[in-house]
């Protein structure tokens, strides 16, 4: 049974949220996004250090968290930004427009928390602007959590799929480093060398900070040996499903 990092606290980075063994505040880089971006967060996720929705405040430049509990909802007035159209990002919602949008004109509103948590902050949203769903399907690739499935994607993984459908390249792929650096400590800090290798095959971290990536290898000599040929194994694996 997997260890409740809740209910049995660990010494963590109290900035990152990650054990000391895997902070990864040397790679943190600061995003600048046009969207005002709020995220709605619910009280049982803040405990989480899993949470995207913590990564987005710390990383993207005025993101705000507005913690929501059964009987402290925050107030509307506190949320909705001034001279914005306020989108509250539901799978409920309409389909989220991609053309004719002034980005600088628009707050996004992230529901962070599972699905029957969404379902209750969005009860006490309802009206305070526009719901907005996001057609994203499949199964994603940022397993943070073990009983993670198909259809369920992180609170970062919406922003990023918003950004991208807006055409934010730039910014998407600055915070996808971000989400991609987070994922992988967490793999690490769970002791998952495979996955963690799978995942590192694929991704930008290498090329993007091969410095701070290699500073959080295995540290002894027979472990750091032991997943550069597992790392090395599966890159191999990666090309050729790329390929075929």
């Amino acid at each position: 049974m997997g260890r409740s990092v809740v209910n049995n606290p660990t010494l963590r980075c109290v900035r990152c949220q990650h054990v000391p063994r895997w902070c990864v505040c040397e790679g943190l880089r600061i995003v600048e996004c046009p969207l005002a971006v709020d995220v709605m967060m619910h009280s049982r996720e803040f405990f989480r250090p899993s949470s995207t929705g913590h990564l987005i405040q710390r990383v993207v430049t005025g993101a705000r968290t507005h913690v929501w509990r059964h009987d402290a909802t925050p107030a509307r007035e506190s949320v909705v930004r001034e001279g914005k159209e306020l989108w509250v990002l539901h799978p409920l919602g309409e389909l989220m427009p991609t053309t004719g949008v002034n980005v600088d004109n628009v707050q996004v509103l992230l529901l962070d928390g599972s699905w029957g948590e969404a379902a209750d902050m969005k009860k006490d949203v309802e009206g305070w602007g526009r719901r907005v769903s996001l057609p994203m399907t499949g199964t994603s690739r940022y397993l943070l959590r073990a009983q993670q499935g198909p259809g369920q994607f992180s609170t970062m993984e919406a922003l990023l799929f918003v950004l991208s459908a807006l055409g934010l390249k730039e910014v998407h792929d600055a915070l996808r480093v971000q989400l991609e650096l987070h994922v992988y400590a967490g793999l690490r800090t769970r002791g998952q060398s495979v996955m963690a290798a799978d995942f590192l095959a694929t991704s930008p971290l290498r090329t993007v900070m091969p410095e701070v990536i290699a500073r959080m290898h295995p540290q002894s000599p027979d472990e750091k040996a032991a997943f550069s040929a597992l790392l090395k194994e599966r890159t191999a694996v990666a090309r050729v499903l790329k390929d075929a």
